[in-house]
């Protein structure tokens, strides 16, 4: 592998280059009413390289070397705005179009201060924004944004290879996406049902122009979500020229195209298509795993008011076993365990804009749809004992209409609404507790309204803003009534001085149980599942920020949620709240509930970032948590999710001739996890319709993993040509080759031949061990990023 690198490096580096000179342009508007703002000044940061808008808002900075710039914006009357890291090269013209906020403040002069980091007044804590450079070049992160946010505070990170998004001690299933404000449901392939985990990232990067990420302090015109919500800003596409991209990653395949309609209209599409499947079956795996993946947008100015957006995000994934891979203890663990599934979905939807003199309405329709169907048989043969069928839809069409607007010095947002939603559930699973057997459909209506309220005082060093939104839905009289489920919330920030502020939120949120919950039904047919309630959260942050002129902040912060009406679910005879489940493949939340439960997790937070500055960049976040629910007997337990300590350092170099060097380095605490039952768990007639074990839930969460820690590199050159670019990376995963230890796996002590053994202690057992996960090892990746 060194002698591949190294021949890679001097084949590279040998590489003849043309003349390089490049382009930034694009226009700036007021955010509130899309007028095109004259004069702004543009300068990049650092340099006396600086221009100003035309009469129509234009700008267009020339005769820039390639590489890496941020750019500042500055306007009497509207607040400074700084783009980190915008790439520029030869090739293209880089088109950035820039919407500034007014401030009332700011009317007869432009200030100098220290605030180069987005803070809106509704969020003045608990938001970061992630720019599209930070996600590509994210070292280990494999251009996926569900590992590139483990480099921020409060993420929890894992030894695992999937993508579950576990946020200040909160299930995976309490987190929201949003594309140009169009709700999606999952961001991962290979989806859990029922939460929104997944090993494997949907969005395709080059689409992504930033994505803020709120671990609290949510506005309230984004409901439905208690741990984290992601708002992605998609770019437009180009609107001078037809453009193509090719990505070959250690995964997949990526086409780009993008360019003009025509004069008010641009598009962008984008095809993947994995090769994993492949790779497994070469290194003799025993899972097969194949994904593909179509995303477009569409946006259209009408005219100087008006303007329509039209996003599409689609995926098929397939999950196959490789019953040649039958050798190994593992493989004939995962051959016995692991079922054949099918899955796709889809999500379309349009967002409309009008603008008016002092604001705009918005109205966004989408529909989204997941079919996901799994079937195991005994020994992996279709003549043997089927052990689980299963298949399940679930289809929602929304609607929300908000306004915003701005009126003597105060911001206002409010809206409503409705979504109609249908689930299918044809479920056979052969389980010596009760085999489960049934069918469903469910239909139901929800329903919400929101309002914010924003205001600056004392010169806008203090910045207040309150919300509140109500929401119901037909399912059960125990969620109908939206007054239920009022939620306020309120933020509030002071600066101290330029440089120091105090920044502040508290609310309470609401989250509707996951269809797989809703839709249950007994061997009868009828619902049992009509006592659920609401998912609720009360949350309080409160935070100190640190903001130097050298893109430099520091910001510590506090917080506490306080669970409530979390279900409890009657799982092999037992009871377990559902705040633990979420991280396996398949389907979470299809079980009985037998009651609601209570829960908290709280800690403390601390973040040191430094946007790119003379070269530099990097972010250390270090985050103390612990979560606890409450169990069957009242008492506080850890939590799935209790890591206790979360530590990231995340750094890099842009070096001359468009080298760049970046390393992560990531530490954990161990998570809990439940012991098995071993002696259940070996009886042959149990053992034979589940050979993966059953946990014993009177010992729920009493054993811990050991802490784990993972150091990730990548080194980065490009090349800039006349008529092409083009990007090659080294990737390295795991640069100290360190083994990660997972929970045990339970199987079969089979003899030297690789038979099943019975008991010599009791003929109605299996003879029986528990085999040591450890995985890990160090993975070096070479991609190749061709732009034409």
């Amino acid at each position: 592998m060194r002698k591949v690198l190294l021949s890679m490096l001097l084949l590279f580096t040998g590489l003849q280059l043309f003349a390089q000179s490049g382009i930034i342009k694009g226009k700036v508007k007021n955010t509130l009413n899309n007028e095109v703002l004259p004069n702004v000044v543009v300068v990049i940061q650092g340099s006396t390289n600086a221009v100003t808008t035309g009469f129509d808002g234009f700008y267009e900075l020339k005769n820039l070397k390639p590489g890496f710039y941020n750019i500042e914006f500055k306007l009497i009357g509207f607040k400074k705005k700084v783009l980190y890291e915008i790439q520029v090269n030869n090739l293209k013209a880089a088109i950035i179009d820039v919407e500034l906020e007014e401030d009332a403040k700011n009317i007869n002069t432009v200030e100098v201060t220290a605030k180069n980091f987005y803070k809106p007044v509704e969020s003045p804590v608990s938001l970061r924004t992630i720019g599209v450079s930070e996600i590509k070049r994210n070292p280990g992160g494999g251009r996926d944004i569900s590992k590139v946010i483990q480099s921020l505070p409060g993420v929890a990170s894992s030894a695992s290879f999937r993508n579950d998004i576990i946020i200040r001690g909160g299930a995976p299933n309490e987190n929201k996406f949003y594309l140009d404000g169009i709700e999606i449901p999952n961001i991962n392939h290979f989806a859990t049902q029922g939460s929104t985990g997944g090993p494997v990232g949907l969005i395709n990067v080059d689409f992504v122009r930033e994505v803020d990420f709120y671990s609290g302090a949510f506005p309230s015109n984004r409901g439905n979500a208690l741990s984290s919500i992601f708002d992605f800003k998609f770019k437009d596409g180009r609107n001078d020229k037809q453009f193509a991209s090719m990505t070959v990653g250690s995964s997949d395949l990526a086409l780009v195209a993008e360019g003009p309609l025509n004069q008010k209209t641009t598009y962008m599409v984008s095809y993947r298509k994995s090769y994993l499947q492949f790779l497994f079956r070469a290194i003799g795996l025993s899972f097969l795993p194949e994904y593909n993946d179509l995303q477009f947008k569409v946006k259209s100015k009408i005219d100087d008011k008006n303007e329509i957006t039209f996003i599409g995000l689609g995926a098929l994934d397939n999950f196959s076993l490789n019953l040649d891979a039958n050798e190994t203890e593992f493989q004939k663990f995962q051959l016995e365990t692991l079922p054949v599934f099918l899955q796709s979905n889809y999500t379309i939807g349009a967002n409309y804009k009008h603008y008016k003199a002092n604001g705009y309405t918005a109205i966004v329709l989408s529909r989204n749809y997941l079919k996901n169907t799994t079937k195991k048989y005994k020994e992996n043969s279709e003549d043997s004992t089927l052990l689980l069928n299963y298949a399940s839809t679930e289809i929602e069409n929304k609607l929300r209409i908000e306004n915003t607007s701005r009126k003597n010095g105060f911001k206002i947002n409010y809206g409503i609404s409705a979504e109609q939603a249908s689930y299918t559930n044809d479920t056979y699973n052969l389980n010596p507790f009760g085999t489960i057997d049934y069918t469903s459909t469910l239909s139901l209506l929800r329903y919400g309204a929101f309002g914010q309220i924003s205001k600056g005082y004392i010169n806008d060093r203090l910045q207040l803003s309150a919300g509140l939104r109500l929401d119901g839905n037909t399912f059960a009289s125990t969620m109908a009534n939206p007054l239920d489920q009022f939620s306020p919330r309120f933020s509030a920030a002071y600066a101290l001085t330029d440089k120091w502020s105090l920044n502040f939120n508290t609310g309470i949120y609401y989250q509707t149980p996951a269809y797989t919950v809703l839709g249950y039904r007994n061997q009868a047919g009828d619902l049992t599942n009509t006592n659920v309630k609401y998912l609720g959260v009360k949350q309080l942050v409160g935070g100190l920020e640190y903001n130097t002129l050298a893109n430099l902040r520091f910001t510590v912060e506090g917080f506490y949620k306080g669970y409530q009406h979390y279900p409890m679910l009657l799982t092999n005879n037992d009871t377990i709240p559902l705040a633990n489940l979420g991280i396996d493949f398949g389907v979470v939340g299809d079980k009985p509930v037998v009651g609601l439960t209570n829960g908290r997790s709280y800690g403390v937070e601390f973040l040191a970032q430094q946007k790119l500055n003379k070269g530099f960049y990097g972010i250390a976040a270090l985050t103390f948590v612990r979560s606890e629910f409450n169990d069957k007997n009242n008492n506080l337990v850890a939590s799935s999710w209790d890591s206790k300590f979360i530590f990231s350092l995340t750094a890099g170099k842009i070096l001359k001739k468009n080298w760049e060097i970046g390393f992560k380095l990531r530490s954990a605490g161990g998570a809990p996890y439940t012991p098995f039952n071993t002696a259940f768990s070996s009886v042959i007639n149990n053992y034979n319709v589940n050979p993966a074990g059953y946990l014993d839930y009177s010992k729920l969460n009493t054993q811990r993993l050991p802490n784990f820690y993972q150091l990730d590199a990548r080194i980065d050159k490009k090349y800039n040509f006349k008529r092409w670019n083009l990007n090659v990376f080294i990737d390295v995963t795991n640069l100290t080759n360190v083994k990660f230890e997972d929970k045990p796996i339970f199987v079969l002590d089979r003899d030297a031949a690789g038979n099943k053994q019975i008991d010599p202690n009791d003929p109605t057992k299996y003879k029986t061990k528990l085999l040591s996960d450890k995985s890990g090892s160090l993975l070096s990746t070479i991609g190749i990023i061709i732009e034409i």
